[in-house]
Parts: C-alpha cells; structure tokens; sequence
C-alpha cells in the first residue's frame, strides 16, 4: 500500500465545517433503482418581521425539495432551511469565470458544500444567505448532470465531495501511479497516457474507488511558476482521465497542484529532478466502504 504524504493530505483535504444547529426533517432517501434525489416536507414559516438571527450552518446538502434544503454537517447534524427571494446566494473563486454577486436558487444542487446565514422563528429557519465555492459548484453539477448513475456511483460521488472536508486517513490508498514531464511542460507522453488509462481500468474494478490527481514540479523555476504548472500539470491529466480513459468525474476529488513540495527524490541531480516532474494518480477507498 503506498502511502500519500501528511503534509500533502492536509494542505488538500484539511477540515474545513463547524457543527450546525440541527431540527426535524422528513427525507425521502434517493431511489437506488433511478437515482432520484432527496426530497423534505414544506412547513409555514413566520414573516421576517417575527424572526430573529439564527445561527450560521456550514456542512453540505443532502436534500432539496421547492423551497426548503436540508444541510447536513461533517459530525451529521442536520438542519433545514427555507429559500425565498430574498436570499442572496453567492458563488466564489473564479474556476468557473461566472463572477457573478447572485447565482439563482437551482444552483444549490445535493452534495454541494455550502455556508448559509440564517434567520429563525417559530421553529423555523430562512436563509439570507448562501455561500459556495466555484469549484465545488462545477463537481456537483457534474453529478447532477449525470445520467446513468446506479446507487453505488451516487454514493461515490457524495464521498468525493466529501473528501474536502476529510483527512486522507479516513481512506485507504490502494495504489498510486505517477505519470513524468519534461521540465516546464505539461505534455503527456505516449507512455504516460498508457500509464493512465491502465490505473483507470484497475480502478473502475475497485468497488466505491475514488481518483486523487496530485501535481508536482522539480525544484527548477520560481515558487509561481511551479505552482501554476503542477496545477496545468494536474489538470491534463485530470481532462484525458475523463476524456479518453473514460473515468466519470464524480468520482474524482478535487485535483491540486503541490509544486515543487514532497520530492519523490533529491532535486540535486537531473535524475531526481525528472522524478519530481510528476503528476501522482492515487486511488482511495473510503475505510467505511473498502471491502464492501
């Protein structure tokens, strides 16, 4: 079993959500035959002039039903809140170049990490604001616009979201292989895109498998320079894994770039600096599901 560096796992997948106030919900699991997702109940709730300041719930959403989500957080406390026109629902990071102040409500899809601003009364709680990130926004969508997804996958996908809020020791790695460039570029050789799609096949055998996708650079070029191309680096093996090798994108957690941090070997010496010029594709399984 190859093991990902500490100091990796934690810039990549550090936690990220506090607890959450929690109150009764009534879901309806998704439908393991056709994927159809969660849904809750809808309940009055009281005029804005008759409520107070809630408490802030950061965690991700595990169901949606007209104007109510319920927003579970990382220890499973759930909470349930409503949508109206006056919530404001903001998008940041640029990985999706809307750069917009207000995304509309069909944006808040399940298994989207999320950091809402409340009001409460009555029993009830009403968003005044909603905060995402970009990138997340894109990996949910994939999964929403997924369309032949049996339960399993889908339960794949919620624990790539997931793994952001994680720590690396809550998988087991089952493999990891590494893909080399030449130095500055991010070109993939004949024999990488082999190497890749060969990992891609060995994985999809692998029931609930997840793909990590983690790049380097050698310690040549400034600390920008590097960072932007272990990130260049990273997402073009991330783009042929999904493009030619045919790994579906919500099983994938979110790609980083490392730069010239974690050598494999000595950047002291050409040879150790072509090893560095790397891109790791690990393959984790969540320790809950390895073996199911």
């Amino acid at each position: 079993m190859i093991v990902v560096s500490k100091k990796a796992s934690l810039l990549m997948l550090g936690a990220m959500f506090a607890g959450a106030a929690s109150m009764s919900l009534t879901a309806q699991a998704q439908d393991q035959s056709d994927g159809v997702e969660g849904s809750v109940t809808d309940t009055t709730v009281p005029p804005p002039s008759e409520m107070t300041k809630g408490p802030e719930i950061e965690g991700i959403i595990s169901a949606r039903s007209g104007a109510r989500m319920q927003v579970t957080n990382k220890d499973g406390a759930k909470s349930v809140v409503t949508i109206n026109d006056a919530t404001k629902i903001t998008a940041s990071g640029g990985f999706l170049s809307l750069n917009k102040d207000r995304l509309p409500a069909t944006s808040l899809l399940n298994g989207l990490p999320v950091s809402v601003e409340t009001l409460q009364g009555g029993g009830q709680l009403v968003a005044t604001k909603i905060d995402l990130k970009n990138k997340d926004l894109k990996t949910a969508t994939m999964i929403h616009n997924g369309t032949d997804q049996r339960f399993a996958e889908q339960s794949a996908a919620t624990e790539a979201l997931r793994g952001r809020m994680g720590d690396i020791d809550q998988y087991n790695v089952k493999s990891t292989t590494n893909v080399n460039f030449d130095t500055g570029k991010a070109v993939l050789s004949e024999q990488a895109k082999a190497d890749l799609c060969a990992a891609a096949t060995r994985a999809e055998s692998m029931d609930n498998a997840l793909l990590l996708v983690v790049g380097y650079t050698d310690s040549t070029g400034s600390e920008d320079l590097n960072q932007a191309l272990s990130e260049k680096r990273a997402g073009k093996v991330v783009n042929y894994l999904q493009q030619v090798c045919h790994w579906k994108p919500y099983r994938m957690l979110t790609p980083t770039g490392m730069a010239a941090s974690d050598p494999t070997a000595s950047n002291d010496t050409e040879e150790g600096k072509a090893q560095n010029r790397r891109v790791s594709v690990n393959v984790l399984v969540s320790k809950g599901l390895d073996g199911l």
